[in-house]
């Protein structure tokens, strides 16, 4: 949040106005009756009863908070806001969680499974903020979200007053676990018991799962398997799943069933101060390399991308990488210094289109260099701006595979004003790209979680006004052009060329 914004908030000393105790007393009258209207009407539609709403514990934390919250003037700030979280058999999430062991043969997942996801806390200082620094694996996403859709303000304890539902499946969990198999039956065992589950809920049944929503931590891809030979499991090619709203680190540019949210990086503030303090610590950082590179070689062919990074990265003075230094890729100390050191920070295609070295360097103000829009500008269309060049650098995959571009004068043939007016904007976009902690009370900071739920209840919202007119709402298409029509500012409707036809 920038600090002219912070500076319009109200606080301390002489110009804030106490209210009277006239205003007090409105205020608690008005919420007292409310309350009893509330439990009256629940009690005579057959809903929850106020008391179980109110103190009815979470597995994990804090008490389910209600959808009922009126401020002074008789607003209602969860207005088309509420969101409903089912209590799902254990079999969908914790116990998935509790078998972390079987996640992976080459890491230990279970170590990195705790504080709600963010895993292991780091010491704070040198290349990372002070504090809120934690050890954050990239594909934890779903357990953040749950983690933090528990602490959400407008948690609804009654879906039938909810504008949206959140299922706590954690999909990533279970394809990882069994994407190994043969047995395409038991890949596919836990997602045909998902979509079971889902069509016994009269909650799901009102709309179809078009008002449902959730998060599947892994690329798309392994949810996607369309033939009997393919990878991955088949839980996003179910109809009954494809009406909902996936949140996932990678989407599929051809599908329209998924959007790309960013992946975790290590940074999840408390405060609003917080985040300001590491903005400005990122403004002021002396970037001493044009340019960096934070991975690892791949074995193959030299005409690579990530083989020609490396190649021209080494013979230029201006750059640096990570060589063939192991213990540098799992350090985030060390990964973010390297990322600090530099202007802009290359971004080749990871295992798949995306990486999470991305938003990385970004929570360090690198100027990203993306070689394939996939990477990013068909991804994350709700968290990052449409006009790419505002914040990163496009240089074609196929020039530096082909030897038919230079990294090093592609950038240095930028303007050093136009260099400040991208690095300023990666780091205003700081706070939208990073999941703060779910028990932060002192934010006003729009974040990743923030800015990926309002995206999906103004979806639904579309889709309610269009049902209650008698058709069907639809916003995204399957077929080669789907990427596009996430792309369209508001207002258009009417897809056409693009510059990234070539490469989609």
């Amino acid at each position: 949040m920038a600090a002219s914004a912070m500076a319009d908030k109200p606080g301390g000393g002489a110009g804030f106005l106490r209210p009277s105790r006239v205003c007090y007393l409105a205020v608690i009258s008005t919420a007292f009756w409310s309350m009893v209207f509330y439990a009256h009407h629940s009690a005579m539609q057959g809903g929850t009863p106020m008391a179980a709403v109110l103190v009815r514990p979470s597995a994990f934390s804090r008490p389910l908070l209600t959808s009922f919250r009126i401020i002074a003037g008789g607003q209602d700030r969860c207005a088309g806001r509420r969101v409903y979280m089912y209590e799902m058999p254990a079999r969908f999430n914790a116990e998935l969680v509790r078998d972390c062991g079987m996640y992976s043969t080459s890491m230990d997942v279970c170590k990195l499974v705790v504080n709600g996801g963010f895993g292991p806390a780091l010491p704070g200082g040198g290349a990372l903020p002070e504090r809120d620094v934690y050890d954050t694996d990239q594909y934890m996403l779903e357990l953040i979200y749950h983690a933090r859709m528990r602490r959400y303000e407008c948690l609804a304890g009654d879906a039938s007053a909810a504008d949206a539902v959140f299922v706590p499946f954690y999909a990533g969990f279970d394809a990882a676990m069994n994407l190994m198999k043969r047995d395409l039956a038991a890949r596919d065992a836990l997602p045909r018991q998902l979509v079971e589950w889902l069509a016994r809920r009269p909650e799901w049944r009102a709309m179809g799962g078009r008002d449902h929503f959730m998060v599947a931590a892994r690329p798309v891809w392994d949810h996607y398997r369309g033939s009997d030979d393919g990878w991955g499991n088949a839980l996003l090619t179910y109809p009954a799943i494809r009406n909902t709203t996936v949140l996932t680190v990678e989407a599929n540019p051809w599908k329209g069933v998924d959007f790309g949210v960013p992946f975790p990086s290590h940074f999840h503030p408390t405060s609003d101060a917080d985040v300001l303090q590491w903005q400005d610590c990122m403004r002021r950082r002396d970037r001493r390399w044009l340019w960096a590179f934070a991975g690892a070689p791949r074995p193959g062919s030299s005409m690579t991308v990530r083989a020609q990074i490396i190649e021209q990265c080494t013979a230029s003075p201006s750059c640096t990488h990570f060589g063939s230094s192991p213990g540098h890729y799992n350090s985030p100390g060390r990964i973010m210094e390297l990322l600090e050191s530099a202007t802009f920070c290359i971004q080749p295609r990871g295992d798949s289109y995306t990486r999470k070295s991305t938003f990385d360097s970004m929570l360090a103000g690198c100027i990203p260099v993306f070689l394939h829009p996939a990477s990013a500008y068909t991804q994350y269309t709700w968290h990052l701006p449409r006009d790419y060049r505002t914040y990163s650098v496009f240089i074609p995959h196929t020039d530096v595979a082909g030897r038919n571009a230079s990294i090093d004068e592609r950038l240095r043939s930028i303007p050093p004003a136009t260099v400040a007016r991208m690095r300023e904007e990666v780091i205003r976009l700081i706070p939208r790209i990073t999941y703060r902690d779910p028990a932060a009370t002192r934010v006003t900071f729009r974040d990743a979680f923030d800015v990926a739920v309002d995206a999906v209840l103004d979806r639904v919202a579309r889709r309610r006004r269009a049902a209650a007119e008698g058709r069907e709402y639809v916003d995204v298409f399957d077929g080669h052009d789907s990427w596009k029509h996430n792309l369209l500012e508001d207002g258009q409707t009417q897809i056409g060329p693009h510059e990234f036809d070539p490469y989609l």
